[in-house]
């Protein structure tokens, strides 16, 4: 990049969204909106049991209709590879997976035990009341905590190198804590959540001529889903390909192939025409969730405040056929540096579909509980919630003993407090007022880690001296297309205006799954380095050159600003990339490359983004009802490449850590061991009445560490320390501990 006057680097300006057009306009097009000839429209029809068996499905009605073309169920699928073959997507935890019309059992309710095809969306919807299932039910046990006797170490895994177990336990924390002078212990309790993107899961196929297949898929990740077809239909990669351009919202609910692409492939080879199936609003709570979990914390502090014993258990639900796991009792290992520490995490399997990563799984559930009891224990410590915490501030993760490759933590609270006004707070609860409204104050930590993962990009600088990137990467929502443009367009010195960003198609270069805040991370610094690629090959050619003042010069020499090659010492020296391409003959410089995390460097730090969060909220000291009135975020996210988007990334997290820690709850009827309120109107989110004012600090910090761009994710640091304190200033508007999230106003009165 270049420091010359009137060159300005697109990298940390607030650009906006180079998708964004498309989307206002209508031009951008989702799974269920692709148009492909002789289309037909799949619905599938969902168990009514929890538990069981299908003794006899009658499908005669629907079939009778004219324009339906099939009902697929478990007596009609085709042979597929997967039920001789073990099959693992990406994204699955230690287990067997769930095989839609597999065979008669029923594991969860709304299990897909039925696909109707017809003519028309309609007729196909229609259709499917009339298929008539009889089942043999079985006791089924959907309640966690009435199974918490049940719980049992989770099954070990390639996931645990992601989502690595408890650490194991340092000190004697049962002496520590007996012996403490200050202690609290607490059992804090969530149920279910489901992610409710606004757009529904949807596959379109198209078949073409020779039974090859272009999908359209809803997915975080199209490599995920081609492997996933290729797999179970036993077809070759050359055969499939998947598209998905954009994506209306995932927050991990899309990280895993869902249920609707295996249909509307099956339907799709055994018709030999284009299928299109979505899934209802209901069903979008038939797969995949946030886990209830259980979780107990016990702290204790000598009398000057410093924190020496700390206990975390917490035990998830997971489904009968899997082990889902999430990391939740570390944090306070790495943010803490108490002396005596114990850790454990279980899970409960019950007839449920498997919980799947929803936006900083674990993270924000044990930052959640883990958070609000450290403000309990700063209460009774005597001091004020953020000095405590700085009172036990630490560099080091003492779960692995490594330092953190950057930590602007104090910061983070410095500036925070500072722009909420954290010095003015009345510590005493129940003591700030207006009218009949109560006021409190509260504060938590947050953090997240900062992984990078293995990508590739390609880069191909064409005839005209414009650029054009791809990667088979996803945008879920999160600004990818943009930051990639920003990147590829100063490597080479380019403007915005002339770099095309290309994702979401297996015919380029391959990306992981987008998840875990590693996209920019990851694919930024493939992209980076396919143009960098680029920029050597031009080198190169400069240097074969008649005259060229680049003869003899190394990469390391040069520098691309203002769509020219410059040489560092001397940028009034210099080639315009126009000029270099034209030296190739005609045709585009194509360079296609891959970025791999640096594990020398890397494994001899922990890598994490971190948080200081700040809340008011006003409480209706009559009626319960909980307003978060105002909210300051200050993160510690490495380097920000686009002010803009990094902002409503955090915007996001927050407006999602009101909802969760005021309104998201799915209501499970252990009657029937089903999500009751599987629907917008009942399965309560923030809306715009709920927010206020949200503020946004990006605390200046560099790590050469993290990866080359020195970018940390910031999908999921938004959202982790908003619910604990939430709840921490509940407590203080009204001297009442709710450790059972959501906190309703019933919990209050």
């Amino acid at each position: 990049m270049s420091t010359l006057p009137g060159v300005t680097p697109s990298i940390g300006k607030p650009i906006s969204r180079v998708d964004g057009v498309d989307k206002v306009t209508g031009k951008a097009k989702y799974a269920a909106e692709f148009s492909v000839p002789d289309l037909a429209y799949g619905v599938v029809v969902s168990s009514a049991i929890a538990k069981g068996k299908i003794t006899h499905i009658d499908t005669s009605d629907a079939l009778a209709l004219d324009g339906v073309l099939a009902v697929f169920t478990h007596e009609n699928r085709p042979k597929l590879a997967w039920f001789d073959i073990s099959y693992k997507d990406q994204d699955a935890p230690p287990g067997s997976p769930f095989r839609p019309l597999h065979n008669a059992t029923i594991n969860y309710s709304g299990q897909p035990i039925a696909l109707v095809v017809a003519e028309t969306f309609e007729l196909a919807r229609y259709a499917a009341t009339l298929i008539r299932a009889e089942y043999k039910e079985d006791t089924h046990e959907t309640s966690l905590e009435t199974n918490l006797h049940q719980a049992r170490k989770p099954k070990s895994g390639i996931a645990s190198l992601l989502k690595p177990p408890p650490p194991k336990p340092r000190g004697d924390f049962e002496k520590a804590y007996t012996e403490a002078p200050v202690a609290v212990n607490g059992r804090y309790v969530h149920a279910a959540e489901h992610h409710n993107p606004m757009e529904l899961f949807a596959t379109t196929v198209a078949y073409e001529k020779g039974g090859k297949l272009t999908i359209y898929d809803k997915t975080q990740g199209v490599t995920n889903s081609i492997l996933y077809v290729t797999q179970v239909f036993n077809i070759p990669f050359k055969d499939v390909r998947v598209l998905s351009p954009y994506m209306g919202g995932g927050f991990g609910s899309g990280l895993r192939p869902q249920y609707q692409l295996f249909m509307a492939v099956m339907a799709a080879r055994e018709l030999k025409r284009s299928v299109r199936v979505s899934l209802t609003r209901q069903q979008m709570f038939t797969f995949g969730h946030r886990p209830a979990t259980v979780q107990n914390v016990a702290l204790g502090a000598l009398a000057d405040g410093t924190m020496n014993a700390l206990y975390h258990d917490a035990v998830g639900e997971t489904s009968q056929f899997e082990d889902y796991t999430e990391v939740v009792v570390n944090w306070g290992g790495m943010l803490y540096p108490a002396e005596n520490v114990k850790m454990d995490y279980k899970l409960v399997p019950l007839d449920v579909y498997s919980p799947l990563d929803m936006r900083a799984p674990g993270g924000v559930t044990g930052m959640s509980a883990l958070e609000e009891a450290m403000d309990e224990l700063a209460y009774n410590a005597g001091m004020d919630p953020m000095e405590f915490r700085l009172k036990n501030y630490t560099d080091l993760d003492h779960n692995q003993n490594l330092p953190y490759s950057s930590k602007e933590l104090r910061e983070c609270f410095r500036q925070g407090a500072e722009r909420f006004g954290w010095s003015s707070r009345n510590p005493v609860p129940r003591s700030m007022k207006k009218d009949h409204n109560l006021i409190g104050w509260g504060m938590a930590t947050g953090i997240w880690e900062a992984n990078q993962m293995p990508a590739r990009a390609e880069a191909v600088l064409m005839v005209n001296g414009k650029l054009r990137v791809s990667s088979a990467t996803a945008d879920i929502g999160t600004g990818t297309y943009t930051i990639m443009t920003q990147i590829a367009a100063d490597t080479l010195g380019l403007p915005v205006s002339d770099v095309l960003f290309k994702l979401g198609d297996t015919d380029m270069p391959i990306a992981p799954i987008s998840g875990g805040s590693w996209t920019a991370a990851t694919v930024g610094s493939a992209v980076q380095a396919a143009c960098q690629a680029v920029g050597k090959t031009l080198l190169k050619l400069a240097k074969k050159m008649p005259d060229s003042p680049f003869k003899g010069v190394k990469w390391e020499e040069v520098t691309f600003s203002d769509k020219h090659m410059r040489l560092k010492r001397d940028p009034s020296v210099a080639l315009s990339l126009q000029t270099l391409v034209d030296q190739n003959g005609g045709k585009a410089v194509r360079e296609t490359t891959g970025a791999l995390p640096n594990m020398l460097k890397q494994r001899k730090y922990t890598r994490s983004a971190h948080s200081a969060v700040f809340v008011e909220v006003m409480v209706d000291e009559e009626l319960g009802t909980v307003k978060v009135t105002r909210a300051v975020s200050a993160i510690a996210g490495g380097r920000i490449l686009n002010p803009k988007t990094a902002r409503s990334q955090i915007l996001g997290g927050m407006v999602w850590g009101i909802s969760k820690a005021l309104e998201e709850e799915s209501v499970m009827d252990h009657n029937f061991g089903r999500f009751m309120n599987h629907n917008l109107s009942e399965y309560h989110v923030a809306v715009n009445a709920d927010i206020h004012d949200l503020d946004v600090i990006f605390v200046e910090e560099h790590d050469d560490i993290v990866n080359p761009l020195g970018v940390k994710g910031l999908g999921e640091i938004g959202i982790v320390g908003m619910p604990a304190a939430i709840a921490n200033a509940v407590f203080h508007a009204t001297g009442r501990r709710v450790r059972d999230l959501p906190i309703t106003l019933d919990k209050l009165l």
